[in-house]
């Protein structure tokens, strides 16, 4: 600021004519010698014209302060006929902004002083306004006047769309269930596996209710402060009172709702207090509210008992992996909107999908739009709705990795082995598609898909599977008289399905109907925790008998089956060799 004022003093108050400048005492001179003509005071500044011929024309000076020209001029000895000399003498008054300027250069210490102050004022102010929402929900509201999904954009769930719509409706009809003596849910807690839909089914009932909708992670309330969680609980359980009827919707509730006890510093904990907050609010004193709580987890068994007991959480409804039927509907939803060919049959790639999730198709199909465009194509073909799903399940091919065609006749007879043995295995799926074609981390796979949707499964089917499992190594060992490292993912899954036979399914004749080990596992995200051992070493060496037992007469069929179809086996080989990816028609005429 202090360079402006002075930028702009000096470009247009100072006069910017360059003149020569003489002391007063010169002026004086001048005068004593008739030649000046005129002289033009502005305050203490002098502009001093002479007559014609002299040089220079015009020059500046300065006179003291508080004396008039008059009397400067005489105390320099300038007689009063000397000074009649002079044509004109004008006393100019400056102007405005002249005398301003001073004043504000003065005074701008004094304004950045005040600038100063103000900042931290302002600054401190802000500091307040967060301190006090530092306890705010910071739930997101809502309307239900806009519904972006609804029900209709729900599929593959029937049973959990209509245990919601049961409290949407009781929303909007609370008389036709309050004659009959039925009281407003409090509470649906929604489990199953990610990507089952949780949260969509959330967003569905806020588009369906036509009430407000409050959304909140479960993690949102978990401060490093102790009390901000309870604080920010009773927060929003106050806007949803002051809006109520109203739904809150908290994902992630494991975040905050896990057992008590379980963490550092016992009652104390800042999650505890929230939880305890939760608690309260939700079936506490003050019980007359229109507040419906929906909750969604994949964590249940971690969740407190007296979170999850009727009166807080009524319902519980668990999302499972869709069926058959249930992908079909899912995919039609997600192709709503999109140009599909002709050759599209969704009941096919419904099929192809074994144990995929509602947002794993929304991903296949995704993904087949991107191929398809890809492509330049106009519309989604089959072709990639099906690569898609091999995209999905295994990731996208890598045909620019260089492999050797020493180590490419191996992984063809590999994955030779692996069709040949399941197409002759009776209880085996039905074999699909062969591909030599390096996909993700696998150098080659062997697609084979379920006829249909199981749910039991019994021993045979599991040593049929044991034996395709160990195919692609037998396969090695015949033609080639070695093993190789491509069987390690093989052996790895026939060892725990084999180990799985023995202490979970209760398979061996040896040990009898018994299960061994007590496991701690996360329910719907399939994970093992640890293992408590119940049993002797005794028992543990029968079991490890037992599961080699397993591996080595599956190992054994394999390798029957492959020397009795050697012919086939060179000729499924050659074959992939030659195309890389063998499916439909094709590999059925070279298995049989």
């Amino acid at each position: 600021m202090l360079a402006i004022a002075a930028l702009i003093y000096f470009n247009f108050i100072v006069p910017s004519e360059d003149l020569p400048t003489v002391s007063i005492n010169k002026v004086a001179d001048y005068v004593k010698a008739g030649v000046v003509k005129k002289i033009a005071v502005s305050d203490d500044d002098l502009t001093v014209w002479l007559k014609e011929g002299q040089q220079p024309a015009k020059v500046r000076s300065r006179k003291e302060q508080s004396i008039g020209l008059t009397e400067t001029l005489r105390n320099l000895g300038v007689t009063q006929e000397e000074l009649a000399s002079v044509a004109e003498i004008v006393q100019e008054r400056p102007s405005l902004l002249a005398n301003l300027v001073p004043v504000l250069v003065n005074l701008l210490p004094l304004l950045g002083l005040g600038f100063i102050l103000l900042f931290m004022l302002r600054q401190a102010q802000s500091g307040n306004n967060q301190a006090l929402s530092f306890g705010k929900s910071r739930a997101r509201l809502f309307a239900g006047d806009k519904p972006t999904v609804t029900f209709q954009d729900v599929a593959g769930v029937d049973e959990a769309k209509q245990e919601l719509l049961e409290v949407v409706e009781f929303l909007r009809e609370p008389a036709k269930f309050t004659t009959l003596g039925a009281r407003i849910p409090k509470g649906v807690l929604l489990m199953g596996a990610p990507g089952t839909g949780k949260t969509l089914l959330a967003r569905a009932v806020a588009g369906e209710a036509g009430v407000p909708f409050f959304s909140i992670s479960g993690s949102e309330f978990v401060e490093m402060f102790v009390g901000v969680g309870a604080s920010r609980v009773r927060d929003l359980f106050d806007q949803a009172k002051r809006n109520s009827p109203c739904i809150v919707f908290v994902d992630e509730i494991d975040a905050v709702g896990r057992h008590r006890g379980a963490g550092l510093g016992g009652s104390h904990d800042e999650r505890e207090q929230t939880l305890n907050q939760i608690l309260v609010e939700m079936d506490g004193f003050d019980t007359d509210t229109k507040v419906i709580v929906i909750a969604a987890t994949n964590r249940p068994d971690i969740l407190d008992p007296a979170l999850l007991r009727p009166g807080r959480f009524d319902r519980r409804v668990v999302l499972d992996r869709p069926d058959m039927n249930g992908r079909k509907a899912i995919l039609e939803v997600h192709v709503r909107g999109k140009p599909l060919a002709e050759d599209v049959d969704l009941m096919e790639l419904a099929r192809q999908t074994p144990g995929f999730s509602g947002a794993d198709i929304e991903n296949l199909v995704n993904e087949a739009a991107i191929l398809a465009a890809r492509r330049n194509k106009k519309a989604i073909n089959m072709e990639e709705l099906q690569e898609a799903v091999e995209r999905v399940i295994a990731g996208p091919e890598r045909k620019s990795r260089l492999i050797s065609e020493e180590e490419k006749n191996i992984i063809a007879h590999h994955e030779a082995g692996h069709a040949l043995v399941m197409r002759h295995l009776p209880k085996a799926d039905p074999v699909h598609k062969v591909s030599i074609v390096s996909r993700g981390m696998a150098l080659g796979y062997t697609m084979h898909l379920p006829e249909d949707d199981r749910y039991l499964q019994g021993r045979t089917k599991f040593e049929d599977e044991l034996a395709g499992l160990l195919a692609g190594r037998a396969a090695e060992e015949l033609v080639f008289g070695d093993v190789t490292t491509g069987a390690s993912s093989d052996l790895e899954q026939a060892t725990k399905l084999a180990r799985a036979m023995i202490t979970q399914y209760g398979m061996s004749e040896l040990l009898g109907p018994r299960t061994f080990g007590q496991k701690e596992e996360l329910i719907f995200l399939g994970r093992e925790i640890a293992e408590q051992r119940d049993y002797s070493e005794e028992v543990a060496r029968q079991i490890d008998t037992e599961v080699k037992r397993l591996v080595d007469t599956a190992y054994e069929r394999a390798m029957k089956i492959l020397k009795e179809h050697r012919a086939k086996l060179e000729e499924l080989a050659k074959r992939l060799i030659e195309v890389e990816t063998l499916e439909g028609p094709e590999l059925e005429a070279l298995l049989v």
